[in-house]
């Protein structure tokens, strides 16, 4: 018998879900990061879970709410299948959309000797060297390098 263990993960939904085995049942992949990426191996797998629920309410709730790239929570019960190379199986009982942290107000991006500034507040997007004369701006960070002002 393989071991079982109730847990919370926090991960990315994979791909599209899909119904399930049976009625109100769904399933979908869970991409789990290590925790602190700063701690271990550059090359450390994600962790892939294979998640199923049979919760109705869940299952009627994961296609219309959840799509891929979502980061999530979700709570059930993981059991290692006897395959090593296969993913964990993790039954959900629960889950919860989990907000995206706002690391910085302000980012700054460089390439070589030119800097860019992203700001939180506003949408023009400036371009200047590292000594601080101004080079470019663009009206906003969406639009391309075609509706930048040059300096002269």
């Amino acid at each position: 018998m393989n071991p079982q263990t109730h847990l919370a993960i926090d991960g990315y939904v994979d791909a599209t879900l899909a119904p399930g085995t049976g009625w109100g049942t769904a399933r979908f992949d869970l991409i789990h990061s290590p925790a602190d990426a700063d701690r271990i191996a550059p090359d450390t797998p994600d962790i892939v879970y294979a998640c199923t629920t049979g919760d109705p309410d869940l299952a009627d709730v994961l296609p219309r709410e959840i799509q891929p790239g979502d980061l999530l929570r979700v709570t059930g019960t993981v059991v290692q299948p006897d395959d090593p190379g296969a993913p964990a199986r993790l039954t959900v009982e629960g889950l919860e959309a989990v907000p995206l942290p706002v690391l910085y107000d302000l980012v700054l991006e460089r390439w070589g000797s030119y800097v860019s500034a992203f700001d939180a507040d506003r949408d023009a997007v400036p371009m200047l060297t590292v000594d601080g004369t101004w080079v470019v701006g663009a009206a906003s960070p969406d639009r391309d390098a075609a509706s930048a002002t040059w300096a002269a």
